[in-house]
């Protein structure tokens, strides 16, 4: 019986890809690098750096690092000024918090998750939050997947994480834990297997209902 959820965060329970995607396309620009949708989708994919062009092209590694701390100022800009609540995320987490233990394992920076949750109530029903700095092997390593279960004191077969990305996905199977795939534009070209899928997470209450049925 799943008694235990874990979460990613973003793409999950906040709608920020498109604007850390966008921050680092203005910051790349400022190095004389274009780099499309497309581009930024195939780097997730096969794990390169988006500013692997940059050195090429004759930037610095001090350039490079000035755009990427500007990069970082950008991202935080928009998480500040821009709608990136996805609808319904607030009720779906109230409802599954009277059956559930829930916590959220994100690679975010610390930083960066407290600004988004500064305003915000979603974490009020979690048990805690493990962000990049709370795990030395970030994602696709069973790490920080690993560390959670570890925090919580279960076994992987109590618990099920909810994710949208192939290296999210990869990361829970590599600690044994089963998979909802949720689905995400940023991450749907991605072929990542998963226990199962859903659209939206509105419908993942009623998913787990029949999972522990």
């Amino acid at each position: 019986m799943i008694t235990h959820l874990l979460f990613d965060h973003d793409g999950v329970l906040v709608d920020t890809e498109h604007w850390y995607f966008e921050a680092t396309r203005v910051a790349l620009a400022r190095l004389n690098i274009s780099m499309t949708f497309d581009d930024y989708k195939q780097h997730m994919v096969d794990g390169k750096s988006n500013w692997v062009d940059a050195t090429r092209n004759g930037a610095t590694e001090n350039e490079v690092e000035a755009a990427r701390a500007w990069r970082d100022e950008r991202y935080q800009y928009y998480l500040q000024r821009e709608d990136i609540d996805i609808p319904g995320v607030p009720e779906v987490l109230d409802e599954l918090s009277q059956g559930f233990q829930m916590a959220v394992i994100t690679t975010s920076k610390r930083r960066d998750f407290e600004l988004i949750h500064r305003d915000r109530t979603l974490l009020n029903n979690m048990a805690f939050a493990l962000c990049r700095e709370d795990y030395d092997k970030p994602k696709p390593n069973a790490e920080p997947y690993e560390t959670g279960l570890q925090r919580f004191g279960v076994t992987p077969d109590k618990a099920i994480v909810i994710e949208d990305s192939e290296r999210g996905l990869a990361a829970a199977s590599a600690a044994g834990i089963r998979t909802i795939k949720v689905y995400n534009e940023f991450v749907a070209h991605q072929q990542a297997e998963s226990d199962y899928t859903i659209q939206s997470l509105r419908e993942l209450p009623e998913l787990l209902r029949g999972i522990n049925n």
